[in-house]
């Protein structure tokens, strides 16, 4: 018997005032799997996570969620400046309301997964660029949640520190088997992270298939994304 998805998007639509963003993309992605939805910048990625977050409604379709528990890693860190490591992870437990005991334990937990339990008292301002998306993952898996989503979790960093942050994303999913999204325009992110990919454009799915397809089809859209080229049917509609 197949395995049911834990998220399935189903013909989405959305649009802004005249403008179309999506265009009926479906898709599923399944526990344990990570999905890097990759595409140019305005093809509709960033509106998509939005719409699975509840932060948007469609126009038309539908996103059919197995569970609500949804940890979300911000392409900025998005942690409050004022508050310690340990009070940034402590405001995402607080309708469980737990005792402290128990709320610390699971942020000391969450904490070694990434690398940062000697930084539990510290301030944001005191962490590092790396340390500070490491503390966001921490937050967005306090809950234990059945499905992730990465909004460009490698934007703004160096290369090894992206390499860094993209190791701790394969720990995680290996860790929770969740269902994960990855929006990434980053090379590395996508062919280390994902074990399928959705590429978009112009608010439609173009191509999909794993990381090692992706870089060797004849696809005229993937081809194009993939070896950073002019030539291809993208540009004519992106200038």
């Amino acid at each position: 018997m197949a395995m049911p998805p834990m998220l399935e998007i189903v013909n989405l639509h959305k649009s802004f005032g005249s403008r179309q963003i999506l265009k009926g993309i479906s898709f599923k992605v399944y526990k344990g799997e990570m999905l890097g939805l990759i595409g140019p910048s305005g093809c509709g990625k960033s509106t998509l996570l939005k719409l699975i977050c509840d932060l948007l409604t469609p126009d038309s379709g539908e996103v059919v969620r197995w569970s609500d528990e949804i940890g979300l890693v911000f392409q900025g860190s998005a942690l409050l400046n004022s508050f310690t490591v340990r009070e940034n992870l402590a405001l995402a437990l607080n309708r469980r309301k737990l005792k402290k005991s128990e709320e610390n334990a699971i942020i000391e937990e969450k904490l070694r997964l990434v690398g940062l339990a000697d930084y539990i008292d510290s301030y944001p301002s005191q962490l590092s660029g790396g340390q500070q998306k490491r503390t966001s993952f921490a937050r967005a898996i306090v809950n234990d949640p059945k499905i992730i989503l990465y909004d460009e979790p490698t934007t703004g960093l160096d290369p090894v520190m992206s390499t860094v942050i993209e190791d701790y994303m394969i720990e995680l999913s290996s860790q929770l088997d969740a269902a994960s999204i990855v929006v990434t325009h980053q090379y590395s992110t996508w062919t280390r992270t994902a074990s399928r990919i959705l590429l978009m454009h112009a608010g439609k799915s173009v191509w999909e298939g794993s990381p090692e397809e992706a870089v060797v089809t004849d696809n005229p859209y993937m081809k194009q994304f993939a070896h950073a080229t002019r030539e291809g049917p993208m540009l004519s509609t992106l200038l």
